[in-house]
């Protein structure tokens, strides 16, 4: 929690002309110090005149970044994919285009259109509904790659937007000040690094609106500050959870750091910002209640640990190293994470040596202290139960520890706690460069400087991608409506998997109009009811599968054709279909004429059969 500078630095902010002398550093560390804040330059009295020129040139160059750093998509989405990261990008095109259906009218958070007839849980999975919802006219009008391409962009320019004006409402920082931050904050390396088709993670630009509106409520504007956390709350529990999980353990390590370093203040001001919080409790509370029940104790809910945390925990190692995705990184750092979706703590040497400096050098401003000290403990706690140094397992516990065992908490992943820094390291670049501009000589450009290069080896590299296979041309001219009627099953083969999930995108491609069985989801098929990647695989799933890797029809009595019979029975199959483009489509085809005991119909490049 950020708070303005009280009357010590009125004068200063008032001030209609640049004073012809700096203030001496003492008059300046003495402001710091008592008012937490340093003082701010030029204030005008209206936040948004103070967007000027030079903050619409950031905000330009935000959005031509985040254009450069996708344009492997384009010019043509539907014909490219995520390099490094393919199965999910199928998981949340099929989720953006079932979101579409939702905009459309058929209301539901329990889908029927995937693991054909128990469903999925949409709660339960990154669904990013608001997010499908709010694109659904382009993914009508262009397909739902386009979409997803522009949701990369968009979340990763947008959220360096949303915290560059945060940096100038909130903290009156000059445009160089909030534009190094933001960007920072934006395209830190965990940023791109999540970028690679986690878009419920990288969609960020509700979070500086929830840290103004945290702010809000501390000077005294509780009752409209409350409302909108609450709605803003509910807004992001329909984009990404974990985000809203992170932000507010985070908001909640820094407000308790400040009012340790300012009791007094704390004291004078904890009534009614408790009682501004409570407000937001409620009022999110009873919006939420009935989605959070169907999350947690509804059909198809989850509850419990999905991934083990200490598999997913942030190497000591990782926070000097850059990312294999940073121009200043190489593909040997790629062994200290568990993947490229996850270069979560990659700051490297020359950022945290920046970020402690900084620290140090405004030790006497109590909001950055406060916020370095939430930050830290958050890097803390992504490090997981057991510290890891080079991949190697230390002898040393964790202060994770501390939260295993406690309900939803113990089943976040704790390298992504290190996320947190971002916005945290970004805060102190703000107020060092803010702090360094009011000095006199060359401290200004020292401490600029200094900020350059320690950004300038994190400057991300444009995404990797590769050539998507085309689709079907039974799916992409509709040749689909054949044999399944809408809002009916279509079983192709290979039915979808978690490691496999491709036959998802001929649904997606069809904006969810037909279902399909099993596919990538989570869902309450771990043992005792755990959440677990997909479903049980049934006899025809198991059989399409044998003849996909083998190449050789499987030996098949009649057990198995009744089994698959029974199989086609229970998902409320219209037909099955395997499409020429499929590996291995002839001993496919072959396999299924030998369990139906009937010829398959042709249509454009498939064949199915009715069932």
């Amino acid at each position: 929690m950020v708070a303005d500078a009280p009357s010590a630095s009125t004068t200063l902010r008032r001030t209609t002309v640049v004073p012809v002398t700096s203030p001496t550093p003492t008059e300046m560390d003495r402001a710091a110090g008592d008012s937490g804040d340093p003082p701010a330059p030029l204030r005008t009295p209206r936040w948004w005149s103070r967007l000027d020129a030079f903050d619409l040139g950031f905000c330009v160059f935000y959005l031509f970044l985040a254009g450069w750093l996708t344009s492997g998509l384009w010019p043509d989405p539907a014909a490219r994919v995520m390099a490094l990261n393919p199965a999910d990008q199928t998981l949340y095109e099929w989720f953006l285009a079932y979101d579409t259906r939702i905009a459309t009218g058929d209301v539901t958070l329990i889908t029927d259109r995937l693991n054909v007839p128990d469903g999925v849980n949409l709660l339960a999975n990154t669904s990013v509904i608001l997010l499908g919802v709010l694109l659904t006219p382009v993914t009508l009008a262009f397909g739902v790659p386009v979409t997803f391409a522009l949701l990369v962009a968009l979340n990763l320019a947008g959220t360096a937007i949303a915290w560059h004006v945060l940096f100038r409402r909130v903290l009156h920082a000059p445009p160089l000040a909030a534009g190094l931050g933001a960007l920072f904050a934006g395209f830190a390396p965990g940023m791109v690094s999540q970028s690679v088709s986690h878009l419920h993670m990288t969609a960020q630009w509700l979070v500086p609106v929830m840290v103004w509106l945290v702010v809000r409520m501390y000077r005294g504007k509780v009752v409209t500050s409350a409302l909108g956390l609450a709605a803003t709350v509910v807004a992001q529990v329909f984009i990404g959870e974990e985000v809203l999980f992170l932000t507010a353990c985070t908001l909640f390590l820094v407000t308790v750091f400040y009012a340790a370093l300012r009791p007094r203040e704390a004291t004078e001001v904890a009534g009614r910002f408790l009682g501004g919080l409570a407000i937001t409790a409620v009022v999110a509370g009873a919006l939420l209640a009935y989605p959070l029940w169907v999350q947690f104790a509804g059909p198809q809910g989850v509850s419990g640990v999905l991934f083990a945390p200490g598999f997913f925990v942030a190497d000591l190692a990782s926070f000097t190293a850059f990312s294999p995705l940073s121009v200043g990184g190489g593909p040997e750092a790629a062994d200290l994470t568990t993947g490229p979706s996850e270069y979560n703590a990659f700051f490297g040497w020359p950022m945290l040596l920046l970020f402690a400096g900084l620290t140090a050098w405004l030790w006497r401003d109590r909001a950055v202290l406060a916020v370095a000290w939430g930050g830290l403990a958050m890097g803390l706690l992504s490090l997981g139960p057991s510290l890891v140094l080079n991949r190697e397992k230390l002898d040393i516990t964790g202060p994770f520890t501390l939260l295993e065992g406690l309900p939803v908490v113990d089943a976040a992943l704790p390298m992504r706690f290190a996320l947190a820094l971002i916005p945290v390291i970004a805060v102190v670049i703000v107020r060092g460069v803010q702090h360094g501009l009011t000095r006199p000589g060359l401290t200004p450009f020292v401490v600029t400087a200094l900020v350059v290069a320690a950004i300038l080896p994190l400057t991300p590299r444009p995404l990797d991608t590769g050539d998507r296979p085309p689709l079907p041309l039974f799916i992409a001219d509709g040749h689909w409506r054949e044999c399944v009627p809408k809002g009916g099953v279509m079983v192709p083969l290979p039915l979808p998997t978690p490691q496999d999930p491709w036959p998802m995108r001929w649904a997606a491609a069809a904006n969810a109009e037909f279902g399909m069985p099993e596919g990538f989801f989570i869902g309450p098929y771990g043992a005792d009811g755990n959440p677990a990647m997909g479903t049980y695989r049934r006899t025809l799933s198991v059989l399409a599968t044998e003849t996909l890797q083998t190449g050789q029809t499987p030996a098949i009595d009649d057990q198995k054709r009744t089994d698959v019979r029974l199989d086609l029975e229970y998902w409320g199959a219209s037909c099955v279909v395997v499409a020429d483009s499929t590996p291995n489509a002839p001993a496919l085809r072959t396999t299924v004429e030998t369990l139906l005991g009937v010829p398959g119909t042709r249509s454009a490049d498939a064949v199915y059969w009715r069932t």
